[in-house]
């Protein structure tokens, strides 16, 4: 369930912990009896989609819950918009992940078909991402997340991304390779209905 998505970000957004009670109340009213299998698959969805981890803290009686991110980056001065630049750094964590199986060098036409899977496509303007070739190949480059180089010698020209420094230096080097052997069968369209589930139900608020 979307809402329920949407519901652990604005909670991981304000640093705060949640309990079942909470999220039964507020989210899963009318689907209560099965609360284990939802919240199992929507906390996988935060794992494998944002690098959130949801784990239950030693407090059982009233089944307390704090996020955290696993992956060890900050995203500072690049999540300010609540759910628009949380689903942003979506795309970006399935880059990364990209970048990753592709030997730390995905080639540009891998990285877009990967992402024209997910239905984003250069030159189009989803609600959630704006330019997705600017977004990739200047924004994401200036914060130092991704790296844009040109293959030397070919010709015509093409590019390849590589993990930018600051990845580097903020990444988790044991929870890096944990998240994505977790994410590693996942199809591309996997994350495309997450990010379109958590877009709608924005959408239905405004």
């Amino acid at each position: 369930m979307a809402d329920l998505v949407e519901f652990l970000l604005r909670k991981y957004r304000a640093k705060q912990p949640t309990t079942e009670a909470e999220m039964l109340s507020s989210i899963i009213k009318e689907y209560q009896d099965h609360f284990p299998e939802i919240f199992s698959l929507d906390s996988e969805s935060m794992q494998l989609l944002f690098g959130i981890e949801v784990e239950e803290v030693d407090r059982p009686s009233d089944h307390t819950y704090v996020l955290f991110n696993i992956l060890g980056l900050t995203y500072n001065g690049m999540v300010t918009d609540e759910q628009v630049d949380l689903l942003k750094t979506g795309v970006l964590v399935m880059l990364l992940r990209l970048i990753l199986l592709e030997g730390d060098c995905a080639p540009e036409e891998k990285v877009w078909r990967a992402l024209n899977v997910m239905g984003v496509h250069a030159g189009r303007e989803p609600y959630i991402y704006g330019e997705p070739k600017e977004l990739i190949t200047k924004v994401r480059v200036q914060e130092q997340y991704l790296v844009y180089r040109q293959v030397p010698n070919s010709e015509p020209a093409c590019h390849k991304f590589l993990w930018g420094p600051r990845v580097h230096t903020e990444a988790s080097k044991l929870e890096f390779p944990k998240y994505f052997l977790r994410a590693y069968n996942k199809d591309p369209s996997f994350f495309l209905s997450l990010l379109e589930g958590v877009e709608r139900d924005e959408d239905e608020r405004d």
